[in-house]
Formats: structure tokens, C-alpha cells, sequence
């Protein structure tokens, strides 16, 4: 399975392993473990259906049928939207957003890591001014991958840092500028704002380059991260998820909810604290490994 193996409690459906059968009592242990495993109501009621529907036109007898019919019906539900990082027009922007504590920072870095390895200059970006700490944070991060880094003092303006980012994207031809930002509830309207004040000096300073707002979501929040995930969407225009915790107590159904809910694809997973356990999102993998 490689890079998830490191999932702890991989094998969500739990109604594979019951029986040899695919009768009714099969559908209804498989929903309740989709519901069990954070994938919420609506995904795990549509997603048994499209199974249901798969096994009466393949004729399908056996539960190992039924796994791989399973495997190919969540691969293409994960399957939403553009999967990789759109980098095309230097210097590209990836914008990260999301709450306190998911691990934004430490993505970035990993990130900037990946993205140099791969021949990529990379300008880090240290807008996250509120937090005590975030910019020497992001800064130990780009010593230890050789990244130059963009910053100012403690409070002050993250579209400011944004600004200088952007002069300094352009002076150094960087491909890509990665912009950490503060934690944020999804609840509080003035810090959205601030999102969109540093939207707008991206859109004036650095006009045609490639745009990506990545929301970095902890995966053991379960149905919490697609209620954030849908008030970041409307707020700030997301293109993509990055799912961290993935090694925790995380069952990894979440995933799910919002590629089903909102169309939006999980471009990153984390399955570590390790500069290497943030890989790109593989859907057959990942629907192989839940499976």
C-alpha cells in the first residue's frame, strides 16, 4: 500500500470482513461503518447506493467482488476536482489557511522541501503575524531546506508580508512563494477579511501568475472539517485540502464527506511529523488502504 500503511486504523470497512455475502444486512454494517469512519449521512447513504447499483448491473455474488467495486466507486468520488498543484505561471502562489493548531506551518515546510527537491526555487512567506513564535517557526523551516524566507516584526500586516513577498518573488524569480497565515475560526468575519485584503494585493502585484488557496484540515476533527471546510470555500475561494493527523486517531472518512459535499480535492495527506510523511494525494491508493 506504501504511503499509507502508516494509517493506524486503515481498514474503516469493517463490513468487508463480515460473512461471504452481499445481502442487506452487508449494506447496512457497510453504511454504519462509513458513518462510523466520519464520511456523515448523506455520503455514506449515496456512496452504499452507488454500490448497491454497481453489484445488480455486474451481477456481483461475493464480498471480494464487492471490495473492488467499493475501491473503484471511491477512487472516482475522490477523484473531484484537479488533484495537483497548479504552478504553471511563476511566480506561483500557494496561499494556506485554516485554524490554529492543524499543522499550516509545518505543511509549508514540508511543502518548500518537496518543491525545491524537484529543481523549484521557493520563497516562503511568513504572514502569519499574530501568533507569537509562527515566523521563527516557518524560519526554522527554511534553514533546514536551505529556502530563503519573506517577514516582519509581530503584528504586523499580514498583507504587508504579502506585499514584500511579492516584490521580492518577482526581483529573485521564484516559481513558487508559499504564504503561511494566521490561525483563524472560521466563525470570525474580520480575520476573513484580512483574507481577502491579501487576495487582493496578490491579484494587483502579481496579476497572471497561478493561483492556489490550500485549507489545511486535522483529520481527527471528523465532520468539524467539513464545516470548516464549507465556510473557508465561501469566504476565500478554496482550490484543494490538505488532510493532516492521518497517523492519529483519524478514520480518514472525511475525505469523503468533502469531495462528495463540495467538490473540492485533497491535494496533500499527512501521515507523520516526519519531512517526508506529507506526500500528494493518490486516490486509488488512499481508497485501497481504507478498504
Amino acid at each position: 500500500m506504501g504511503f499509507f500503511d502508516k494509517l493506524k486504523k486503515i481498514n474503516i470497512f469493517s463490513a468487508f470482513g463480515f460473512g461471504s455475502e452481499v445481502d442487506d444486512d452487508f449494506y447496512d454494517e457497510l453504511e454504519e461503518a462509513l458513518i462510523l469512519a466520519d464520511a456523515g449521512m448523506d455520503t455514506a447513504v449515496d456512496t452504499v447506493e452507488l454500490l448497491r447499483r454497481r453489484v445488480k448491473q455486474e451481477r456481483i455474488k461475493t464480498v471480494e467482488e464487492a471490495r473492488g467495486a467499493m475501491c473503484d466507486i471511491l477512487t472516482d468520488l475522490l477523484s473531484a476536482g484537479e488533484g495537483k498543484l497548479n504552478l504553471d505561471s511563476p511566480p506561483a502562489v500557494v496561499l494556506f489557511i485554516g485554524v490554529n493548531g492543524v499543522g499550516k506551518t509545518t505543511t509549508i515546510g514540508k511543502i518548500g522541501h518537496q518543491l525545491k527537491e524537484e529543481g523549484k526555487k521557493v520563497l516562503l512567506c511568513a504572514a502569519d503575524t499574530f501568533r507569537a513564535a509562527a515566523a521563527d517557526q516557518l524560519t526554522i523551516w527554511a534553514e533546514r531546506s536551505n529556502l530563503e524566507i519573506i517577514k516582519q516584526h509581530e503584528g504586523a500586516d499580514p498583507a504587508a508580508v504579502v506585499f514584500d513577498a511579492t516584490t521580492a518573488a518577482r526581483a529573485r524569480k521564484a516559481d513558487v512563494v508559499l504564504v503561511d497565515t494566521a490561525g483563524r475560526l472560521h466563525n470570525k468575519q474580520n480575520l476573513m477579511n484580512e483574507l481577502n485584503k491579501i487576495s487582493r494585493v496578490l491579484d494587483r502585484e502579481l496579476l497572471g501568475s497561478s493561483r492556489e488557496t490550500l485549507l489545511v484540515l486535522d483529520a481527527t476533527t471528523g465532520q468539524n472539517g467539513l464545516v470548516q471546510a464549507k465556510q473557508f470555500k465561501e469566504a476565500a475561494g478554496i482550490t484543494g485540502i490538505v488532510l493532516t493527523k492521518l497517523d492519529g486517531t483519524a478514520k480518514g472518512g472525511i475525505a469523503l464527506a468533502i469531495a462528495k459535499e463540495l467538490g473540492l480535492p485533497v491535494k496533500y495527506a499527512g501521515v507523520g511529523e516526519g519531512i517526508d510523511d506529507l506526500k500528494p494525494f493518490d486516490p486509488k491508493e488512499f481508497a485501497q488502504a481504507l478498504i
